[in-house]
């Protein structure tokens, strides 16, 4: 007669299985502390994201500098403060309004010795050619630092990712927008705009998102945020 496998097993064996289940779960929920929400599926709408909270640890992530360069940001081996803006692409006009409002203050939280990460879901060669021209004229002299998210990496593990409708797909087409290869084309992702305050222990210190992708953080409010990171650095 067969016997099941709890039959088999002695106590010293359950009792070590018991063990061995622990510790994975122990370290799947260091993994997900220190990777993000890499652990948690897409968002099937914006509202229903899970983005990171205030206190917990920023995430490891790769992006591509416009060049197709990987960056690779590490929450543990920070030299400076970070502050992480995520936006939809340059063919977005509050994407655009929002760049444009930040030029008053960029230099100032850079000046703070606080870095700027500008998170695109567009590909690496259309990071600054996607956007609008008066965009790309407020920012012509300023040390934008823009980075492609097209694999959404990040967007997935700061927990502000989901589902891009096909509908919201099929009008970017209609309108001639370039959207090759960029997270949306790529994956029918998008991220939620956001933005995320990370100081040099790699702890998130701010956390802003807003579903309704009109509502941006002011750059005063920004501004005061890099501040108070920079002080506490």
């Amino acid at each position: 007669m067969w016997q099941s496998i709890g039959d088999q097993l002695s106590p010293r064996s359950t009792i070590l299985g018991a063990l061995s289940v622990v510790l994975f779960l122990s370290l799947a929920s260091s993994m997900s502390m220190l990777y993000g929400h890499a652990d948690v599926p897409i968002a099937a709408t914006a509202e229903m994201i899970e983005p990171l909270q205030v206190g917990q640890s920023a995430p490891r992530f790769t992006v591509r500098a416009v060049d197709q360069e990987p960056f690779e940001f590490d929450p543990l081996n920070l030299e400076r403060p970070v502050v992480a803006v995520a936006f939809r692409g340059g063919w977005c006009p509050y994407c655009n309004m929002h760049l444009s409002e930040l030029k008053d203050v960029v230099a100032e939280i850079d000046a703070l010795g606080v870095d700027v990460l500008f998170l695109s879901g567009d590909r690496p060669e259309l990071l600054y050619r996607s956007l609008k021209r008066e965009t790309q004229e407020d920012i012509a002299n300023l040390d934008y630092q823009l980075f492609s998210d097209a694999d959404a990496q990040a967007a997935i593990a700061f927990g502000i990712a989901f589902r891009a409708s096909q509908k919201t797909i099929d009008r970017r087409h209609e309108k001639g927008q370039d959207i090759a290869d960029s997270s949306m084309d790529r994956h029918a992702v998008l991220p939620v705009p956001s933005v995320f305050a990370i100081d040099r222990d790699g702890i998130i210190a701010f956390a802003y998102s807003n579903p309704n992708y009109k509502v941006r953080l002011p750059a005063d409010e920004l501004l005061q945020v890099a501040t108070e990171i920079a002080v506490s650095k």
